[in-house]
C-alpha cells in the first residue's frame, strides 16, 4: 500500500509553545501538496470526581473572546514530560486538588486537519485538598464550580457545555 510522505517541512512561524510549519508532501499518486501544520507539545485534561460532584472550571478564553466551562486542563511544559504528572500538576493548580488515582480515558485528536496537538484524558478519583496554584491571568481570573457528576453530563448533552475535551472526558467517565 502506498502511503503519503513528507519530503520536506519548514519553519514559517514560532510563538510561545506553537510552531506553524509549511510541508510539502508527495501522494499516493506521486503529486506533491502543501500543507500547513502545526506542531503543539501536547496536553492533558483531568475529570475531577469528587463525592459525584465534578470539578469545573469558568475561564476566559481569547481566541472566541468569552468563557467557557471546562475540565482542568494544561500542556506539557518540557518535551517528554510524563503525562501523568502534569495532570497531577494540572489538577492542583487549577482546582486545588492532588488524585488518589488518575484512570487513563483516551488520547484525544483535538484538530488532526491541520495540528498534531493530543490531549491525555484523566478521570482522578480519591482526590485530597491541597493549595490551588493558578498559572497565567486566565486561571487567576477563573472560578472553579462544583456540580452534580450528572448536571454536568446533562450540560454537555444539551449544548451548555462545548468545549471538545470537557464533551470527550465528562461522557467517557460517566461511562466508567
Amino acid at each position: 500500500m502506498t502511503q503519503f510522505r513528507t519530503i520536506g517541512s519548514r519553519t514559517v512561524a514560532e510563538e510561545a509553545f506553537l510552531h506553524v510549519m509549511r510541508s510539502t508532501i508527495e501522494t499516493p499518486t506521486g503529486d506533491i501538496i502543501k500543507r500547513v501544520v502545526v506542531k503543539h507539545p501536547g496536553a492533558v485534561a483531568v475529570v475531577p470526581i469528587l463525592d459525584g460532584d465534578v470539578l469545573l472550571i469558568d475561564q476566559y478564553r481569547a481566541p472566541l473572546g468569552r468563557n467557557l466551562l471546562e475540565i482542568p486542563a494544561g500542556k506539557l511544559d518540557v518535551p517528554g514530560e510524563d503525562r501523568r504528572e502534569t495532570a497531577k500538576r494540572e489538577l492542583e493548580e487549577e482546582v486545588g486538588f492532588t488524585p488518589g488515582r488518575l484512570d487513563h480515558l483516551t488520547d484525544l485528536l483535538t484538530t488532526p486537519g491541520f495540528c498534531d496537538e493530543v490531549i491525555t484524558i484523566y478521570r482522578a478519583v480519591d482526590l485530597e485538598a491541597a493549595p490551588v496554584n493558578p498559572i497565567g491571568a486566565e486561571e487567576e481570573h477563573a472560578t472553579i464550580i462544583r456540580i452534580p457528576f450528572d448536571d454536568a453530563v446533562d450540560r454537555v448533552r444539551n449544548g451548555v457545555i462545548t468545549d471538545a475535551k470537557t464533551v470527550a472526558g465528562l461522557l467517557l467517565a460517566a461511562g466508567r
